[in-house]
């Protein structure tokens, strides 16, 4: 059954991430071309700045979170409703913490939001934007509950429903009111809707759980402090990192330039995230691997995996930036297109960030992921000072080259070496460094070579796809290099066997990596 529900959760969570993807790609393309460039700037900033103020979560509800597993299993539904309870108290007081935070920042929206036209009302839509986000955290502690119970499914179907819903009024509200006030309404509207599927389900399914009321004891509450230090230090670096990158652009260069930004990356998240959904099934058949003891064999199947990521990514991202200028052009206008150093800097950028993917898979099934807890709040306030130096000096290339040099001295450096010290106990990462900037500068060298043969056409569409052909004949010549090579080729066969007995069968899976140079 645990099996069954896995497989659901997943193609479940894949099918609508990709749907969902799809349709808010219409969506901001509706959005640029019926209300403008600076309302998709506005918007990308105010999303920016609510993901800085949900730090205020500190981690507690994920830290709340996984304390619930064990309870659970064990059948002890009284301590699973103190956590529950506590969850909630948790989430309403951080409600009201982002409300008030919101109403502070309010008075800094005209300096935030440089080079606003006040075509629209710019404190009106940002506490409406603010209303929507506050209400979330008031059903957030039921969907907390049903995911604990391994209901993952369900809880993306109500979310899914809602998104479908508002983006479907949305669509609407741009293509015939052409409002960015009526826009935000309903996001506020999809909320609630939500919030009502959620409530619904919850009461019918664990309504003893929520009824019942039970005060939390005290060795729980420390274990649960104790999680929450590490998540919050995570939270925090990702925050600094990947939130304040378009705070700083609006700030300094525009809400106009951060609206055209946004598109390029829009394109490259949901590329990316889809992405990453390679490594989900994976995760398990890592987990159990690095359950024994076997050290050598983990350290064979991560070298393997990390070829993998290799080959995902140089095909995905070499394919991104042939492309993405022509897809922006298509879809949002000529007008809205930018230098060619902004889709190659993206490029770069998050191709090292992708190559990250299979340290962070290790480091979490190993239990390493404790131990570089300062790692991201360290990197994020470097990134965060570098940028503000930068963005002055190289406009919004600066912004992201800050970011692909702190993962590159930072990232790239901490997170193998507490991999190699505390999930392969202590073994050296010297060769892993070696090999992750060499096949970084094989990336870099391909998309100098694809920037040189890349062709330019009157016909954007046949210019796509001329471009999208020449990048991933560029991408098969590394790829080519890495099959020829039989260990790599048989491993890579004995991954997708291993993975596939992984659902099918009920007992442990052993892969057996060949070491062969």
């Amino acid at each position: 059954m645990d099996k069954k529900r896995s497989i659901l959760n997943v193609t479940i969570s894949i099918i609508t991430k990709v749907l969902l993807l799809v349709f808010s790609f219409l969506l901001k393309v509706c959005l640029v071309r019926y209300v403008g460039n600076e309302a998709n700037g506005i918007y990308s900033l105010y999303t920016s700045i609510f993901s800085f103020m949900a730090l205020a979560e500190l981690g507690i509800g994920t830290a709340i979170s996984f304390t619930m597993y064990k309870p659970i299993v064990n059948n002890e539904n009284e301590k699973v409703s103190a956590l529950y309870h506590l969850l909630r108290k948790v989430y309403f007081v951080i409600g009201i913490a982002i409300f008030l935070l919101g109403l502070l920042m309010t008075p800094l929206l005209p300096v935030l939001a440089k080079g606003h036209s006040h075509s629209f009302n710019l404190y009106l839509t940002f506490g409406m934007m603010l209303i929507s986000v506050v209400l979330e955290y008031l059903f957030t502690c039921k969907t907390t509950l049903i995911n604990a119970y391994k209901n993952n499914y369900i809880t993306t179907i109500i979310s899914s429903v809602a998104i479908f819903i508002r983006r479907t009024i949305q669509l609407f509200v741009l293509i015939c009111l052409r409002s960015f006030e009526w826009y935000i309404a309903a996001k506020i509207l999809g909320v609630l809707i939500q919030w009502l599927l959620t409530e619904i389900y919850a009461d019918k399914h664990y309504r003893e759980i929520i009824t019942t009321k039970v005060k939390v004891d005290s060795a729980t509450k420390a274990s649960v402090i104790k999680n929450t230090r590490a998540i919050f230090m995570h939270k925090v670096g990702g925050v600094l990192v990947n939130a304040t990158d378009n705070i700083i652009i609006s700030s300094i260069i525009g809400v106009a330039i951060l609206g055209m930004y946004s598109n390029y990356l829009l394109i490259m998240t949901s590329m990316t995230s889809i992405l990453t959904m390679f490594f989900t099934p994976l995760t398990s058949v890592v987990g159990h691997l690095c359950a024994g003891d076997n050290v050598q064999e983990s350290k064979k199947y991560f070298k393997f995996m990390y070829y993998l990521n290799f080959t995902i990514g140089i095909i995905f991202y070499l394919g991104y930036y042939a492309v993405a200028k022509n897809v922006v052009s298509v879809f949002f206008g000529e007008q809205y297109t930018m230098d060619k150093w902004i889709p190659l800097i993206i490029t770069i950028n998050y191709f090292i960030q992708f190559m990250r993917q299979s340290v962070l898979l290790f480091r979490d099934a190993t239990g390493a992921f404790y131990y570089d807890r300062w790692k991201p709040v360290l990197a994020g306030i470097a990134n965060v000072i570098l940028s503000i130096v930068l963005v002055y000096i190289c406009g919004v290339v600066g912004v992201i080259l800050a970011t692909i040099i702190i993962n590159l001295i930072v990232s790239d450096i901490v997170e193998p070496y507490v991999l190699y010290k505390h999930g392969f106990k202590g073994e050296s990462p010297k060769k892993y460094y070696v090999l992750s900037y060499f096949l970084i500068v094989v990336f870099m060298v391909c998309l100098f070579v694809l920037d040189l043969l890349m062709q330019n056409n009157a016909n954007q569409v046949i210019e796509l796809v001329i471009n999208g052909f020449i990048a991933v004949g560029v991408a098969l010549v590394p790829i080519t290099a890495l099959l020829f090579n039989r260990t790599y080729r048989s491993n890579l066969i004995k991954l997708f066997s291993k993975t596939k007995t992984l659902f099918k069968k009920k007992k442990t899976v052993t892969l057996n990596i060949e070491n062969k140079e």
